[in-house]
């Protein structure tokens, strides 16, 4: 799974981004409705408000303020991931899936180690960082869709690889940047992208 992830405005490849997102005119409605700024530096978490890149009305790739989590019908909670496996089929994400696909800039992701403890009890443990091996940025694939005229996204997940494996069953869907623009084209097939997924991650324990 993935439910933080940190956001730098001093990551230059971030600027042009977090420039598109604030001069958004969603930028005040989000901050009339939820009472929450765009996130420009820190920890990110479920509800919050971030800069998120998806194609524009000219399928043109620009970026919006997006809140984090779908909201399951006659629920509060939020749904802040997407499992690659079952996407395409599941009434929530099926059409977003389809047409409305998004990147989420991050500088990390979060994770936290999960293990079995000798009495057999699911334990949580250490707070890990995780970036690409060889990189200071993190492309989490993504869905969205509007939600009383809003738009709000979940981050696509899949099985862990690598050295993830041992902290986590699940990670997020991670393409490199130069796979951007073809993740959030409309008419592209994201099932034709799914190889080019980043899997060699370098965690690191957050102390």
């Amino acid at each position: 799974m993935c439910c933080r992830y940190y956001f730098s405005e001093n990551e230059p490849v971030f600027k042009e981004v977090l420039e598109k997102a604030l001069a958004s005119s969603l930028r005040e409605r989000f901050l009339r409705e939820y009472a929450k700024p765009v996130i420009t530096e820190g920890e990110v978490r479920p509800t919050d408000i971030a800069p998120v890149i998806a194609s524009n009305r000219n399928g043109e790739r620009s970026a919006f303020p997006m809140k984090w989590g779908f909201t399951l019908p006659g629920s509060k909670n939020a749904i802040v991931n997407a499992r690659v496996e079952s996407a395409a089929e599941k009434p929530m994400f099926k059409e977003a899936w389809q047409r409305r696909r998004c990147i989420i800039p991050a500088s990390w992701y979060f994770e936290w180690e999960h293990f079995t403890a000798p009495d057999g009890k699911k334990k949580t443990g250490d707070k890990y960082m995780i970036q690409p091996r060889g990189s200071h940025t993190v492309w989490l694939c993504g869905l969205y869709t509007f939600e009383n005229g809003l738009p709000v996204f979940a981050v696509i997940t899949r099985e862990p690889a690598g050295e993830v494996s041992r902290i986590h069953d699940r990670m997020p869907l991670i393409l490199p940047e130069e796979r951007i623009d073809e993740w959030i084209r409309p008419e592209t097939r994201p099932e034709l992208l799914l190889p080019y997924a980043l899997t060699d991650m370098v965690p690191e324990k957050v102390i």
